[in-house]
């Protein structure tokens, strides 16, 4: 090879790589959107005696995974805001508006976004390693030899249990966040809890709390079905599987913080 075809295909290697990169991508966000719809399809598989008695195994274990760590980020997140919201307010002698700010960030935004961050870290990559593992050690071809479906055994179990437990847990954060706030504006802001309460209560509204608890259920979805796609297209053994549960949560993640601003965006940008 001479010098300028070694110059010529160096040069073409980054192209190729962010190629491969784009249709890797694309092939693996049509298998998630066919996923997700043959998984609603198939829901119904989910009510019968056999798949409710992992659906709340899944909620057990899921719940007992992340339970401990949302309740410290929750709380410590309500402390956060109400510590630099008070701080701005104090100057202008309004610290007695930090409910309000508290609330609709902990209900809106929030609660919303940091549970369903922790169940895409703690479950989500679980998922992908879990499914992954099967992948690779052929337990999935496996099922599909004695006819048993992987998204009625596999997908609907966990994407049922991810929309249960998501909603639930975001509403425990909110609870969680405010309490924490609270906390900050008596001992460190001068305001009264009965202050920071009817605040909060007489700021909050209904569109608040539906727009909350609609991000907690598309959180969910995306949670379960991102685990379950990377899990599913799993090649490559042990080290597959490692990238698999990487890219589980960076893509969790990002569709988590894309998919937040456009609820917000639709519901409140009217």
């Amino acid at each position: 090879m001479s010098g300028r075809e070694r110059g010529a295909a160096s040069a073409l290697g980054p192209i190729e790589g962010l190629g491969h990169f784009i249709v890797t991508s694309a092939e693996h966000a049509g298998f998630g959107l066919l996923l997700l719809a043959r998984a609603t399809l198939r829901i119904g598989h989910a009510f019968n005696r056999r798949r409710l008695r992992d659906i709340r195994a899944l909620l057990q274990n899921y719940a007992l995974g992340a339970l401990p760590v949302m309740v410290v980020v929750s709380i410590f997140t309500g402390m956060i805001l109400a510590l630099n919201g008070g701080i701005s307010l104090k100057d202008f002698g309004q610290e007695g508006m930090i409910g309000r700010i508290v609330a609709v960030s902990m209900i809106r935004e929030m609660g919303p976004f940091m549970t369903a961050l922790i169940l895409a870290a703690s479950i989500g990559s679980g998922i992908a390693a879990e499914i992954g593992t099967m992948k690779v050690s052929e337990e999935i071809d496996a099922l599909e030899v004695m006819s048993i479906s992987p998204i009625r055994f596999l997908v609907i179990p966990r994407l049922v249990a991810l929309l249960l437990i998501c909603p639930m847990m975001t509403v425990f954060a909110g609870i969680l966040g405010i309490f924490g706030g609270m906390l900050v504006a008596n001992f460190q802001l001068g305001v009264s809890p009965t202050t920071f309460q009817l605040d909060a209560l007489t700021t909050l509204t209904h569109k608040d709390l539906y727009t909350g608890l609609l991000k907690s259920i598309v959180f969910g979805i995306t949670i379960a079905i991102v685990g379950c796609t990377q899990g599913l297209v799993t090649r490559g053994g042990a080290t597959g599987v490692g990238r698999a549960t990487r890219r589980a949560v960076v893509v969790s993640f990002l569709l988590i913080i894309m998919l937040g601003y456009y609820i917000t965006w639709f519901f409140f940008n009217r």
